[in-house]
């Protein structure tokens, strides 16, 4: 879907999505002509490390992959002048139901996050980085080792970058399409050729990150917004957005929407008028999932007062996440939609922590056995009460992930929830939870 390029008379940033309707955009020749590359040279390397690092802090970029760390702190753990080599890796997992925009952003712009990794690495003394993609996105891999290509043979890449002195290798690393390997350290794991299960922090990757060196994981979107920094300054990158949530943010939006796509919009935009700009909503809005499947479910009437930043919707104890955003309307059955998220996080567990292992399982087999007409009563309150146990007992943020949804559904929604199971004409007879699901557990 085209984006509008201005909203109520104010023009929308284009610091991420600008090649996004260019044809042939992806190629080097064509992204050149729009500025690909333009900050390889003085405005880059007359920067030392630490005046990168600053510039990033000062810019307020926040990273765009879920948990909203400042990035410019982010990079200021790695520790300086060790032995060991520093390595940055990219995350682009990108496995979050109702997230796209990372997909997008490397189908038709990949030279703009060669430049980020190139920018990045610069300011942290990296020589080897790696984007690890998630292993069913074979068009995006193909067209990120097409643009690796173009930028060695230009000199974007490989020794002596630009007549700096500055050498960088960049790897493409396919994944296996486990939703786990979206965490920084499982990420590191598979990349090392292991299971795909996170890691007890500390240590943190910053210190003992990938090959046991000092390791930077960023998002896609993330180091994309890196060269707009660069060649502009962290005053122009903060026009847009708020004072804590400066910039722009892609968010991918589906459901129940007229106008469904990836919208680069300030952050601190209302939700109301986002929905607005992609159209409207279909229908009389219900409620949202406000950044990705992992969000805690927010309310028609709580959207009213909530803007796309990460304060506002932390003060509704919700997040901006990966900023994927579902309305959905007054027609859906919001049991189901449960069911299938919470179906979603049993399937990707890791099996690493007994809690969520466990946990996550029993909620998808009460949900179906209560969508099945076989609900009891307590059923509602048991799947609350092991989402409240399982959500912070666990090496990584995958169980706290997993508990939210389920949290927030039944909290805001348990009417509906209820009337599933008083649809059992036996739901106050005891039943063994072992019989909800026939079948092995997983």
């Amino acid at each position: 879907m085209p984006q509008p390029t201005h909203w109520k008379g104010k023009a929308l940033p284009r610091v991420l999505s600008r090649l996004f309707e260019v044809k042939d955009g992806h190629t080097l020749a064509v992204a050149k002509q729009h500025g690909a590359y333009a900050t390889i040279g003085p405005a880059l390397f007359d920067k030392s490390q630490f005046e990168m690092i600053e510039l990033i802090k000062d810019s307020g970029l926040r990273g765009r992959g879920g948990a909203g760390f400042p990035t410019g702190m982010k990079w200021s753990f790695v520790p300086r002048g060790g032995a060991k080599p520093v390595y940055l890796v990219i995350n682009a997992d990108e496995g979050e139901p109702g997230t796209f925009k990372d997909r997008l952003c490397m189908t038709k712009d990949p030279h703009l996050l060669i430049e980020g990794m190139i920018n990045t690495g610069w300011a942290l003394g990296v020589r080897t980085a790696y984007i690890y993609v998630r292993g069913e996105m074979l068009p995006q891999i193909a067209r990120l080792n097409a643009a690796l290509k173009e930028a060695y043979a230009a000199g974007y890449l490989g020794e002596n970058i630009g007549g700096s002195g500055y050498s960088l290798d960049i790897y493409v690393h396919r994944g296996a399409g486990a939703y786990i390997c979206g965490e920084e350290t499982g990420l590191i794991n598979s990349l090392e050729g292991f299971k795909g299960q996170p890691r007890l922090k500390p240590p943190f990757p910053a210190i003992s990150g990938a090959f046991a060196a000092p390791t930077v994981v960023n998002n896609v979107e993330t180091i994309m917004a890196v060269p707009y920094i660069v060649q502009n300054g962290a005053k122009a990158y903060r026009q847009w957005g708020t004072d804590k949530s400066p910039g722009s943010k892609l968010f991918s939006i589906s459901g129940d929407i007229n106008k469904p796509g990836v919208y680069e919009v300030p952050l601190g935009l209302g939700y109301l008028e986002f929905f607005e700009l992609c159209g409207g909503v279909k229908g009389e809005l219900l409620g949202c999932i406000p950044g990705g499947s992992s969000a805690p479910v927010l309310t028609a009437e709580e959207l009213k007062t909530t803007t796309m930043d990460y304060e506002s919707l932390a003060s509704k104890k919700s997040m901006l996440g990966s900023g994927a955003v579902t309305p959905f309307n007054t027609n859906t059955d919001v049991v189901k939609y449960l069911q299938t998220i919470a179906r979603f996080y049993a399937h990707e567990s890791c099996g690493q922590c007994t809690p969520c292992r466990e946990g996550t399982g029993y909620v998808d087999r009460i949900l179906d056995a209560i969508v099945d007409g076989k609900g009891r009563d307590g059923d509602v309150e048991t799947i609350k009460d092991l989402a409240d146990r399982y959500e912070w007992t666990t090496i990584c943020a995958f169980a706290p992930g997993a508990a939210w949804p389920v949290q927030s559904f039944i909290t805001k929604f348990k009417d509906r929830f209820v009337e599933y199971v008083n649809r059992n004409p036996a739901h106050a007879e005891a039943k063994d939870l072992t019989t909800h699901r026939p079948g092995a557990f997983w």
